[in-house]
């Protein structure tokens, strides 16, 4: 899908956004490269939904300038910003049949001659697989395929930049794992196109993003890829937002380092002797039994999820989490066992790091 529309990118440059004197949005200088998926994760408030609008225009900045494909467009109108939005509620007309409603920003911008229209609508119904149903009504398409059509009508103008405002939030898990797997393909067949993704959910975050841009409490608090985050995380609220972690209060000796009792052996190189820490391990890679950096503790709770159990094991008054290969046989709560995990898979946080 090609266009004469602005080529793709997002820059923030020091954007700074203010509600009643509430900074909502504080001082973001993030970049978008062109063809990239960029997620905003946070939690509610953090600011990641205010700096997607700031993009598409809805919000003007109190600070800073947002620019789109090099263009400064701080000041344009959003109808004026080559951009595509998709939201949570879908926001489809009724009364229109989904041909119409992917048309209408189309015809409402008055981006190409009446005889292009048909070709673009049918292009954008196209990729997003609902060729088929042009000629029904929202009400007679199930969430999923409402989603799709919201999608076709944000493409159909080949924007340079796709905006997606917790898109699936209001799906359930299953429509909710296909249409992470259409997104994905979708970005596969517009390499052009930058996506700012906005998401509360670790998961698509990880399954779609090239990158990732951790927001809390209005700033930007780390940025890296998927891979770079969820193994080697910065900070701990990287730690516990990207993914599901272990994070032990630890004292650092010279290439060890000391919860409670127990001399742990993990990288300390980052973090001076004598200095408090925290350590990060994630529960996939702890096991079950006898091994390196062993952990007594007693059962504390037990769940079960399929394919793994999750077990909760108190350890010097601390909660460790396991997830381990379903177990045959449970242990009861109170069971004393023993949790190992490999040194190279444990990451050491200086206290405090990154997270004021």
């Amino acid at each position: 899908m090609t266009g004469g529309t602005p080529t793709g990118g997002i820059r923030f440059d020091e954007v700074s956004v203010v509600y009643g004197g509430n900074t909502v949005l504080d001082s973001l200088d993030l970049t978008v490269e062109p063809g990239e998926v960029m997620a905003l994760l946070g939690p509610s408030g953090s600011g990641k939904t205010t700096a997607l609008r700031a993009v598409a225009g809805f919000v003007r900045p109190a600070a800073g300038r947002v620019f789109i494909g090099g263009r400064d467009v701080t000041a344009l109108p959003p109808h004026r910003r080559g951009i595509g939005m998709v939201v949570q509620q879908y926001a489809l007309f009724p009364h229109m049949r989904v041909a119409d409603n992917v048309a209408f920003g189309l015809k409402a911008q008055k981006l190409v001659a009446k005889g292009e229209i048909a070709g673009r609508v049918a292009e954008a119904l196209e990729m997003t697989g609902m060729a088929a149903y042009a000629r029904r009504y929202p009400r007679e398409l199930s969430g999923g395929q409402q989603q799709r059509v919201a999608i076709a009508r944000a493409l159909a103008i080949r924007p340079g930049v796709l905006l997606l405002d917790e898109p699936l939030s209001a799906l359930d898990a299953q429509l909710r794992s296909g249409m992470l797997t259409e997104l994905a393909r979708l970005h596969r067949e517009l390499p052009d196109v930058s996506i700012l993704y906005v998401t509360h959910d670790q998961v698509e975050a990880l399954t779609l993003a090239d990158r990732i841009a951790v927001m809390d409490r209005a700033r930007l608090r780390d940025c890296g890829t998927p891979q770079e985050l969820y193994r080697r995380p910065r900070t701990e609220f990287t730690a516990s937002f990207v993914g599901n972690a272990n994070l032990l209060p630890v004292r650092v000796g010279p290439g060890y380092v000391s919860f409670g009792g127990t001399a742990l052996s993990v990288a300390t190189d980052s973090v001076a002797v004598g200095a408090s820490a925290t350590l990060c391990v994630r529960p996939h890679l702890v096991g079950l039994g006898d091994g390196p950096n062993a952990l007594r503790g007693r059962i504390a709770e037990v769940q079960w999820r399929g394919s793994t159990h999750r077990l909760y094991v108190e350890v010097d008054g601390h909660a460790v989490k396991a997830d381990v290969r379903e177990l045959r046989e449970t242990p009861a709560l109170g069971d004393e066992v023993t949790l190992h995990f490999a040194s190279e898979d444990a990451v050491l946080l200086g206290a405090g790091v990154g997270d004021g």
